[in-house]
């Protein structure tokens, strides 16, 4: 019997694994891949992945293009040994680029992880959901060094899928069509980040690749070892009680977690972001609805303003689920 279950999960891997590398090589628009090429330069991380709204709805002039830029190793990336080291402690560092690509200005937001990271952001254990729950939407592979980094990669986004699909079982209903389970899991995810969009919004997410989330729910669920009973478009997870009470209060804890990492991280951004301070503030303002007026010595050194700025937020609640 237990041969039987590994087969299953071994063939369900194989079977997840075809379908998102087939997705990660799908073909992005020329100007991407243009400026990914002058972005790099003579640099040579691991791989560069291609996610967000510029992705799912195309590039106007306004767009700002989303990346991940992976390394082996934090020095990898062109930076200050102060960044690598906050990159180390509190991933991902976030930066700014702005290039000229065939005579047209483009801009972009740029994380950088090492590959350890990104597998170990990827898995089920981590109390960080940002980055598997980035990586379970539709990404890119639109540089790798080589077939090993690609693959390793590929590997990530493959854990970032099944780690999704099994908190969409544990935290959504009992017994419904595929795609409820994933409403479910964005709702849940947005909730324990700092997000502007409103409630519609991860819906939205599913709405655009419905097929790609139906087709790959229980092959990831089989992935997870999770059984489960299919019949009419509808389908039921078999978990007990004990296995839901569970997942519910392992997820309170990361939800507890998720603003206050958020705002960590956009604190963090300040020495990292080009116009680091505007950005930072107008961030926490969009996500929170916390003004914070910026002083020209706040301009100038954001990184010691930064205590106070901590001070006023958890004064004034950011800090709080729900805030």
């Amino acid at each position: 019997m237990a041969n039987t279950e590994q087969t299953t999960r071994r063939q369900a891997v194989g079977q997840i694994t075809h379908m998102l590398a087939q997705e990660l090589a799908l073909p992005v628009a020329p100007e991407v891949t243009r400026f990914v090429e002058q972005m790099l330069g003579h640099v040579r991380p691991l791989g560069v992945l291609f996610y967000g709204s510029g992705l799912r709805a195309g590039i106007d002039e306004d767009t700002l293009l989303d990346f991940y830029i992976i390394v082996s190793q934090q020095s990898d990336w062109p930076r200050s040994a102060l960044a690598c080291m906050a990159n180390a402690v509190l991933p991902p560092n976030v930066e700014y680029q702005e290039l000229r690509v065939a005579g047209r200005a483009m801009r972009a937001k740029i994380a950088i992880l090492t590959l350890a990271q990104l597998h170990e952001l990827t898995g089920f254990s981590t109390l960080n959901t940002t980055v598997w729950a980035r990586f379970s939407q539709p990404v890119r592979l639109v540089w790798s060094n080589n077939a090993q980094a690609a693959q390793a990669i590929t590997h990530c986004i493959v854990r970032a899928n099944v780690t999704a699909a099994k908190w969409a079982a544990l935290l959504g209903p009992l017994k419904a069509p595929y795609r409820a389970f994933w409403d479910a899991l964005y709702a849940s995810t947005y909730k324990a980040e700092l997000r502007v969009e409103n409630g519609q919004r991860s819906s939205s997410l599913v709405d655009a690749n419905l097929e790609r989330y139906e087709h790959s729910l229980l092959p990831c669920w089989q992935a997870a070892g999770i059984p489960f009973e299919a019949e009419g478009g509808e389908v039921l997870p078999l978990l007990t009680a004990e296995q839901k009470n569970k997942a519910q209060r392992q997820w309170r804890l990361r939800a507890r977690l998720g603003r206050p990492l958020n705002i960590l991280r956009l604190i963090k951004a300040v020495y990292t972001f080009k116009g680091s301070a505007r950005y930072a503030a107008w961030k926490v303002r969009r996500h929170s609805g916390i003004n914070i007026p910026l002083s020209p010595f706040a301009e100038k050194h954001p990184l010691l303003a930064a205590p106070p700025v901590l001070w006023k937020l958890w004064r004034q609640g950011a800090f709080r689920q729900g805030a």
